[in-house]
């Protein structure tokens, strides 16, 4: 991949930055920081939520950039990505963009859906903190983080899989998208990462007058529209057993998971292209 303009390197998290098992991310710290010395600019697109992000996005060295939390449902701004006809910041310097619906009434319409169609389903956000780190190996303050959703719903089904495909039908009659992460189903409005990731490619267009090049990484089925809205893809060796299948030409599959596939992606696209200063 030669590089002749700016790169966006669009990244899922869990799995593919982040170790699927103990989020370590030390064998991708290298390609972070050769990136950074580049010019390059990493967006995190991931489902988890904007609390959870925050502490996530100091340590990785990426307050400064774009990310996209739930999915495609949160699109947090710096300020300079920003235009003068944008929301005010919030607290926290950011921009928030919320293109889909809010995480209340997606769980209203969900108990609704779920009532109808006499559905077995538990919401993340409904669970307590000592379940959602038993579920996914968090520490309490950070299952805790994990609950506060704003733009979307995780869910656990409970049933068989024919009950799942007709609640999943019932989902989408009613406007919603459902799509499948490491661990749960996530459940939204019109968004996904796909979405955010074109809009931010847009919006980098606009500001600078030239179109970026873009790479997107990620190992999930929730990771195919991001795959597929950027110029070359890594398809991420998943940890969790889910088959997933991109329509791209310009796909790179890992022998390795995690944070180790991720900058094994880096090392087929990137090589030595990458110049400091870029």
């Amino acid at each position: 991949m030669i590089l002749d303009r700016r790169l966006l390197v669009f990244t899922d998290l869990d799995g593919s930055l982040l170790d699927h098992h103990d989020y370590d991310w030390s064998p991708a710290a290298p390609w972070l920081e050769r990136l950074a010395a580049a010019g390059a600019t990493v967006i995190p697109v991931t489902s988890k939520t904007r609390a959870e992000l925050a502490g996530l996005r100091r340590q990785l060295g990426l307050t400064d950039t774009p990310f996209v939390a739930e999915n495609g449902a949160v699109i947090g701004l710096p300020a300079t990505w920003r235009r003068p006809d944008d929301p005010p910041a919030d607290v926290d310097g950011l921009t928030l963009l919320t293109p889909g619906d809010d995480a209340a009434s997606l769980a209203d319409r969900l108990h609704r859906l779920a009532t109808e169609q006499r559905a077995p389903v538990r919401l993340l956000s409904e669970l307590d903190d000592a379940e959602v780190a038993e579920l996914t190996g968090l520490p309490l303050e950070e299952a805790a983080l994990a609950r506060r959703r704003e733009g979307s719903q995780p869910l656990l089904w409970d049933g068989d899989e024919t009950g799942w495909r007709r609640f999943c039908m019932a989902l989408e009659r009613d406007g919603l998208t459902v799509t499948r992460g490491g661990r749960f189903h996530h459940v939204m409005g019109r968004v996904d990462k796909g979405r955010a990731v074109r809009w931010l490619a847009e919006r980098f267009q606009a500001l600078h007058r030239m179109r970026p090049a873009t790479l997107g990484l990620g190992d999930g089925p929730n990771d195919i529209p991001l795959l597929t809205a950027t110029d070359r893809a890594v398809l991420i060796r998943g940890a969790h057993g889910l088959p997933v299948t991109v329509p791209h030409g310009a796909l790179y599959r890992t022998r390795h998971s995690g944070p180790r596939g991720w900058a094994e992606g880096l090392d087929h696209w990137l090589g030595n292209s990458l110049e400091d200063g870029g």
